[in-house]
């Protein structure tokens, strides 16, 4: 089985390091270019970029797949399916329709709640007490592929963004990898009409904290901002 993997943060990179300790045929890792980051404006690479390297595997760091050829190297891979977690960029059609099998994507939300860039922080905004993990198949809708598996998990009240992001990712790695290995005979299902609603990428008013406010609405913030926020 020749598997591409495109991903971005820590999320991703163990979803990566899940994939890489099965004998499945990673032939390629797509991550976002390295970004400028901090007040020395000074270039990091991706989790994934890293875990890729360490895991001795080939990187690549496009800064668009909209681009003829970027589609074409895509398509020289012979890939059979192409697993997405977390890229952080969007896959068009010609993309979507390169694998022989499909695109798949281990999403950090039970679907159709939490379509878009933020799902794990817009749960915990929101007061979520779960959320979850689905395996879905690509489309050029956002987040509207149907659904091949779904896991759930508990939000505590004190859990954050960083402890609810490595715990979906280990819920991932089995679900992805059973999905894999039983995709040629599994039906995805079409996601509901109901219950849709949308994470919009985090923004600096997002984090800022009115401390006249209720505190509940605080705590919410900090639980899912921190991480976001300068020391």
């Amino acid at each position: 089985m020749r598997i591409a993997f495109a991903g971005t943060p820590e999320f991703a990179a163990t979803i990566l390091s899940g994939l890489a300790d099965t004998d499945m045929n990673i032939t390629c890792v797509i991550t976002q270019p390295d970004r400028k980051t901090g007040r020395g404006q000074k270039r990091l690479a991706s989790p994934v970029k890293i875990t890729a390297e360490a895991l001795g595997l080939k990187t690549w760091q496009p800064e668009t797949l909209n681009t003829v050829s970027a589609q074409k190297k895509l398509q020289s891979l012979a890939l059979d399916f192409l697993v997405v977690a977390a890229y952080g960029l969007i896959l068009p059609n010609p993309i979507l329709n390169t694998p022989k099998q499909s695109c798949i994507n281990v999403r950090a939300s039970l679907l159709p709640r939490w379509r878009g860039a933020a799902p794990i922080e817009r749960s915990i905004l929101a007061g979520d007490t779960e959320t979850g993990i689905c395996i879905m198949r690509m489309e050029e809708g956002l987040d509207t592929g149907p659904v091949y598996a779904r896991a759930t998990c508990p939000i505590g009240p004190r859990t954050t963004t960083e402890q609810l992001e490595g715990t979906l990712a280990k819920i991932g790695i089995p679900l992805l990898l059973d999905t894999l290995a039983h995709a040629d005979s599994w039906l995805p299902s079409k996601q509901s009409n109901e219950g849709v609603s949308y994470a919009k990428k985090i923004g600096r008013e997002d984090a800022r904290i009115d401390w006249t406010g209720q505190a509940q609405r605080i705590a919410l913030q900090v639980r899912a901002l921190a991480h976001r926020m300068p020391p």
